[in-house]
C-alpha cells in the first residue's frame, strides 16, 4: 500500500494523460462520422493538399 501512495503522483499524471488521449479519439472519430477533414480542408497553403483529396473533374 505505500508503494501505491509513493506513485499516487504518477498514477494521476498518466490517468490525465489517458484521458486526453481518449478525449482526442473520440473528438476525431466524431468528426470523421459527420464528415469533417482533421487538416482542415484549406488544401490551397498545404503541401500534400493533392494527395489527400481528390481533384474534382472538371467534365
Amino acid at each position: 500500500m505505500s508503494w501505491l501512495w509513493e506513485q499516487s503522483g504518477t498514477i494521476f499524471v498518466l490517468l490525465i494523460v489517458i484521458a486526453v488521449v481518449v478525449l482526442i479519439l473520440y473528438s476525431l472519430r466524431r468528426d470523421k462520422q459527420k464528415g469533417r477533414s482533421p487538416c482542415g480542408g484549406h488544401c490551397g497553403h498545404c503541401p500534400m493538399g493533392g494527395a489527400c483529396h481528390s481533384k474534382k473533374d472538371p467534365s
